[in-house]
């Protein structure tokens, strides 16, 4: 049963899925380069995306694999996903619909877990982290990518401030460190850390989640408040332009 977390991120994206399936900062980057370089070396034979969003993960990992089940707690995500997998003739695509913290899947059923944008949502990261664990075989290996705060509270309240106002479904971007330590305590090694910036246009990152124009306006007022040192962390410009740091975690399963 989806809790109210749950049921609040399910309900904000529902009117938004064909957003993040025609989004450029989600249909391309170096780090979807590097899953299917992943995917390619690794033969995968079943592979889960797991909060797949727009679909971007499945789209290209169904060339390399023999079956993905794109998952989302939204359902309006994924009959995008699943019209748009049958647009572009990618049969080996299925949906089915969860939260990352209560997966309907049996043990040890994937040889990949991919994980791309999407834990900064979750209400419960480690609960989410342990049963992609769990649906991990043990020679499998998981992905996981997603936004990351800086070490520094300071640039670290900035973050969460304005990823907030525009997403009231936000729940953390988490450091790398933070990272590391709950992918550790829920089973994972991690084998390879890829970091990555990327640039936010703000009139499409705000257009994208529909944020109303008060709180548009809220965001710039943190971002031309802002000290120096934050404007020059994260590369604000004049027109609220800003960069993001990302982070993609190349795990297997712990002994």
């Amino acid at each position: 049963m989806s809790t109210n977390q749950q049921a609040y991120a399910a309900a904000h994206y529902s009117p938004l899925a064909e957003n993040y399936v025609t989004s450029l900062d989600h249909s391309v980057g170096e780090d979807l380069d590097q899953i299917e370089t992943i995917l390619r070396e690794g033969g995968a034979a079943r592979v889960l995306d797991l909060g797949c969003g727009g679909g971007h993960v499945s789209y290209r990992a169904a060339a390399h694999a023999g079956e993905v089940v794109a998952c989302d707690v939204t359902a309006s995500m994924l009959e995008a996903v699943a019209r748009t997998a049958a647009e572009r003739g990618l049969a080996n695509i299925h949906v089915q619909q969860a939260a990352a913290e209560s997966l309907p899947f049996d043990d040890a059923s994937f040889d990949f877990v991919l994980c791309r944008f999407t834990a900064h949502h979750w209400r419960d990261l480690e609960a989410g982290l342990r049963e992609a664990r769990r649906v991990l075989k043990d020679c499998g290996r998981a992905v996981f990518i997603d936004v990351v705060a800086p070490s520094e509270r300071v640039l670290d309240t900035h973050l969460q401030a304005i990823e907030l106002l525009r997403d009231f479904s936000h729940v953390r971007n988490y450091s790398v460190a933070e990272w590391v330590a709950a992918l550790s305590r829920s089973g994972f090694a991690v084998d390879q850390i890829s970091a990555r910036k990327m640039r936010m246009t703000f009139p499409v990152w705000i257009a994208r989640a529909r944020t109303a124009p008060d709180i548009a306006a809220a965001i710039r007022s943190l971002q031309s408040a802002a000290p120096d040192f934050v404007r020059r962390y994260f590369a604000i410009a004049e027109e609220g332009d800003f960069d993001l740091d990302s982070a993609t975690f190349l795990t297997r399963r712990s002994a």
